[in-house]
């Protein structure tokens, strides 16, 4: 994703055009080493937990492989009964994860490298079929660390709140109403996304300033 283009061609967009203006160079980057395995391993840890609980459990999980960076799948389908639930992860997370760890070991959750020949919509259907994972964390997987320009998380409340806040309503956006507005954002939805959850950060804190027109 070009950040200058992206930046353009928001920037003549009657809503996110000055909220753009405001924000400035868009800082949203992709993690570029990390395979999306790990990325769901690490959305499945984080799901409905404080981040630091979340982090102290991935922590110790990968204290179990010490000589790699992440554990692998077959090393996680390797692990010993219990161990983790004695990392700290629920029933249900624990579940998740190691479904997580099947598929990619069988291949149905692509390597990095594999995942770049596969459109963004294929990627969705074919990582919402894992168990506890979700359109939202496969959007999130997709700007985050494939990098993909093209996404516009509407269910997100974030990115809908920001829009609320950008265009002056009472009310936030449907998750319908806001994928028809977002046509006119592509192809650089991320891009978009990112600056309306920037848009709800200031409005949080009480910086966002609302445009003169409104």
């Amino acid at each position: 994703m070009s950040a200058r283009a992206a930046r353009q061609h928001l920037l003549a967009d009657p809503v996110l055009g000055p909220v753009v203006a405001q924000v400035g160079a868009m800082a949203l980057k992709p993690v570029k080493d990390r395979e999306p395995y790990e990325a769901l391993v690490r959305a499945i840890a984080h799901q409905q937990v404080h981040g630091k609980a979340a982090e102290a459990m991935l922590n110790r999980l990968i204290a179990l492989t010490p000589h790699e960076p992440f554990p692998t799948p077959a090393q996680v389908l390797a692990l010993p009964e219990g161990a983790l639930r004695a990392c700290g992860f629920s029933a249900a997370k624990q579940a998740a994860i190691l479904d997580i760890a099947h598929k990619s070991a069988a291949g149905w959750v692509p390597t990095r490298r594999a995942a770049a020949r596969l459109p963004d919509a294929e990627l969705i259907e074919r990582l919402v079929a894992l168990r506890g994972v979700g359109r939202w964390t496969v959007e999130m997987l997709l700007i985050f660390t494939l990098g993909r320009p093209d996404i516009l998380p509407v269910d997100d409340f974030g990115v809908r709140e920001g829009y609320r806040v950008a265009a002056g309503l009472d009310a936030q956006p449907k998750p319908k109403e806001l994928a028809l507005i977002g046509e006119r954002w592509a192809p650089f939805r991320s891009a978009a996304s990112w600056y309306l959850w920037r848009a709800a950060d200031l409005n949080k804190a009480g910086r966002f300033r609302v445009p003169a027109a409104m």
